[in-house]
């Protein structure tokens, strides 16, 4: 896991702000909605299933039959938690890994010469952590498969980013022969839950190759639990176009039987399913008022993620009339 000095750099100058409630333990830098005593009302905002109903306003029900809640200002600090998948989907690549890592190397510390989805997703989780912290605030970190393999606790003390680092580049995909190399989503963000007692802003970074009941079941906790979340569903560029020529045998990654296909007679049928998901993965995102970004890994993450920060923050400008 790589990330270009300049990357960094660039990086470090956006600020990432919750755009629902994140608790403080202290004062910060960051305005959010929060409800309590000697706070300034800020603005309304829709119902959603699983809000708590002591914020609805009775009066604007009264005016125009809908809900809204009130939404008050204080200075908070963000926690954000970092959640990464290292199941086994997540170890196929079709980019050299020379090209992607940017750092003079042309292979992986374990001797890999394609870089995969999983260092595209742990290039992602160190460069959120380290934005986060240069503005002070707290990060958390998990790497999962079919339960938590790795944690770190929310910190933003010296050395925290170098913490994280050593957890993504220690923790490997699942291999083949574990028999946990399944994601289980909505199992890993119950055990996270766990472990949370504050509201937080979480970034769960997938290849989102699961069912999608169980992802809607995942999203729905954290939703219940006043939690903000971004989704960044990692892709290579052969799983988006696959543009395959030859009959040859393809090799599930987790577990699945091996298939000899011909892969001109099934691209535009796999086209239609592979995009049909993704399409449903971003509409869960959205109905439970997440952010969600597609990523490839062909593409550099610096680039991407800039303009996604930038987006967001915006956004949220616009939603508290900045």
């Amino acid at each position: 896991m790589y990330l270009h000095p300049q990357t960094l750099a660039r990086l470090g100058t956006f600020e990432l702000r919750a755009k629902m409630i994140v608790e403080g333990l202290s004062s910060g830098a960051h305005r959010s909605p929060y409800q309590g005593h000697s706070v300034e009302f800020a603005q309304h905002r829709p119902y959603v299933q699983g809000d708590d109903l002591r914020h609805l306003d009775w009066k604007v029900y009264g005016r125009t039959d809908k809900l809204y809640l009130r939404q008050h200002q204080q200075e908070t600090n963000l926690d954000l938690f970092v959640m990464v998948d290292s199941s086994g989907s997540m170890s196929y690549g079709s980019r050299s890994f020379a090209e992607a890592s940017g750092a003079g190397r042309d292979t992986s510390l374990d001797g890999r010469v394609q870089w995969s989805k999983y260092d595209h997703a742990t290039a992602l989780a160190a460069a959120l952590a380290y934005i986060t912290l240069r503005q002070g605030d707290r990060v958390g970190l998990s790497v999962y498969a079919s339960k938590v393999r790795a944690q770190l606790r929310r910190s933003s003390s010296q050395g925290t980013w170098r913490q994280v680092v050593g957890v993504l580049a220690s923790t490997p995909v699942t291999p083949p022969a574990d028999r946990a190399r399944i994601a289980d989503l909505s199992k890993v963000v119950e055990q996270t839950l766990a472990t949370l007692t504050n509201k937080c802003l979480i970034a769960i970074v997938s290849d989102f190759f699961m069912d999608l009941e169980a992802l809607r079941d995942a999203l729905a906790r954290l939703r219940f639990r006043g939690h903000d979340c971004m989704l960044f569903q990692t892709l290579d560029r052969d799983e988006t176009e696959f543009a395959f020529t030859d009959a040859a045998p393809f090799v599930g990654l987790e577990g699945e039987a091996q298939l000899r296909i011909d892969p001109r007679a099934l691209r535009d049928a796999y086209l239609e399913q592979i995009g049909a998901h993704n399409a449903a993965v971003e509409k869960l995102a959205r109905s439970f008022q997440f952010d969600y970004q597609r990523l490839s890994t062909h593409d550099y993450l610096g680039p991407a993620l800039a303009r996604f920060v930038t987006r967001r923050n915006a956004m949220i400008d616009r939603q508290k009339g900045r």
